[in-house]
């Protein structure tokens, strides 16, 4: 009866049925038909196990993050960051897709999802772009994948998900992803700037004859305008890193601390948006809530069924080789990643993978880092590819022209990340072996 439940969530999610949605007729098709004796099992045992799954004090920091990165793009604090960042490499050629990369880097450091941190950049940057003569293609394409940042640089959703469905440290998890990010954002950057010079494309804006002095003025103006943005990300990460304050803490000191910026420094964010603010993020919140209540039945009726053996055992048919089992097992959450978001795939796949992972002897955390790099690369892989989809709306590109640069950055940059992290362990364990005494 697992295979059809299986069977029976693959065909929803593929004709379009809300995910929850998907979950939940999953779960119906075991509580009515599962167990050994195909009697099914007591909804009246599950349902109480999902409440007690739910309530997490962890879980409240998932909203507060969708809620700053929202204060964040209405308040206008996004927007002096990108002006700082512009002083240091907007001059050089091809310096507007670096200024674009770190801006992502920090935006989604705080909001920590990847639709948040494009609509909150882009609304920005694709204006730049334009004016500067980027082709709408590489923009668009660039801007997908440089949001995807806010999955490797946390604090993130998807990871404080991941932690709560497999039992680990939520801190532990955010820096197992931090060197691979690091180095996401340096090969993004590369990339891009090849991809200028390949084309040969001539910018129709040249700040590269700024002076000394004009990168000294620009540095006095925009750093004075951009420090009370730039306390927002100290604040969020400080107190995090620095054990002075919880996820859940950080991401509410960060909502309290943009909502007054945002109105009385900026002066962008006023009662009508901080009102849609609130009511987009209890209405986001609301859709990953349910989601995450009928995915902690369906993952308890996946242990009940057995389902981490059954894949485990067609994974040894294949090969008894733990690297080539945690090859096939990336190359499934790939195929998964261009099913579903980003979100739906944690949620699903972890119940069913962790234990897996557990048995082969491989590192939880060294896991979270894997997770994290193939949860980026989904959302850019169509036929999925949510975020590609919406850069292309932000920026007016269609996707034929999107596909070539984004299928470069993809082979360039998210296959090497990806083939570093799984096959190095010690680049994703270093920063939680040495901040916090995780085994290698």
């Amino acid at each position: 009866m697992i295979f059809v439940a299986l069977v029976i969530l693959m065909l929803c999610l593929i004709i379009g049925v809300p995910v929850p949605v998907s979950f939940m007729a999953s779960a119906a098709w075991l509580i009515f038909f599962g167990g050994p004796a195909g009697e099914g099992y007591q909804a009246s045992q599950l349902l109480p196990y999902g409440y007690a799954q739910m309530n997490s004090v962890s879980l409240i920091a998932i909203a507060l993050f969708i809620a700053a990165g929202g204060i964040m793009e209405r308040g206008k604090i996004g927007e002096k960051l990108i002006d700082f960042v512009d002083v240091f490499v907007g001059h050089k050629k091809g310096g507007l897709g670096i200024v674009a990369t770190i801006s992502c880097a920090i935006v989604g450091s705080i909001c920590g999802a990847a639709c948040a941190t494009l609509s909150c950049v882009g609304s920005i940057m694709f204006p730049r772009f334009k004016a500067e003569g980027y082709p709408r293609g590489l923009a668009a394409a660039l801007l997908a994948n440089a949001s995807l940042l806010g999955l490797l640089i946390p604090p993130n959703a998807t990871l404080i998900i991941f932690a709560w469905i497999s039992g680990q440290s939520v801190l532990a998890c955010f820096l197992a992803t931090v060197v691979p990010g690091f180095i996401t954002i340096v090969l993004i950057c590369l990339v891009n700037g090849w991809l200028l010079r390949r084309s040969n494309i001539v910018l129709k804006i040249d700040k590269s004859n700024r002076t000394g002095a004009d990168k000294v003025r620009l540095f006095q103006e925009r750093g004075k305008l951009a420090i009370p943005a730039l306390m927002l990300p100290f604040i969020v990460l400080g107190g995090i890193y620095g054990g002075i304050m919880t996820t859940t803490e950080a991401s509410a000191m960060a909502v309290l601390y943009a909502i007054p910026i945002g109105m009385f420094v900026y002066k962008g964010l006023n009662l009508k948006n901080t009102y849609e603010v609130i009511v987009e993020t209890a209405i986001t919140t609301g859709v990953i809530m349910v989601m995450l209540y009928s995915v902690a039945m369906l993952s308890r009726l996946y242990i009940l069924e057995d389902l981490p053996g059954m894949l485990l055992s067609v994974f040894y048919a294949i090969s008894d080789n733990p690297l080539i089992i945690m090859f096939m097992i990336n190359i499934f959450l790939v195929i998964m990643g261009m099913l579903m978001d980003d979100i739906s795939v944690v949620v699903l796949t972890t119940p069913i993978l962790m234990p897996i992972i557990m048995e082969l002897g491989f590192n939880p955390i060294h896991y979270a880092a894997i997770v994290g790099v193939n949860t980026g690369l989904g959302c850019i892989t169509p036929p999925a590819a949510p975020v590609l989809y919406l850069s292309g709306r932000l920026g007016s590109a269609p996707i034929d022209e999107m596909m070539k640069p984004c299928l470069w950055f993809i082979l360039l940059c998210w296959g090497p990340v990806l083939f570093i992290t799984v096959f190095f362990p010690k680049v994703s364990l270093f920063l939680p072996h040495y901040i916090m005494g995780t085994p290698w």
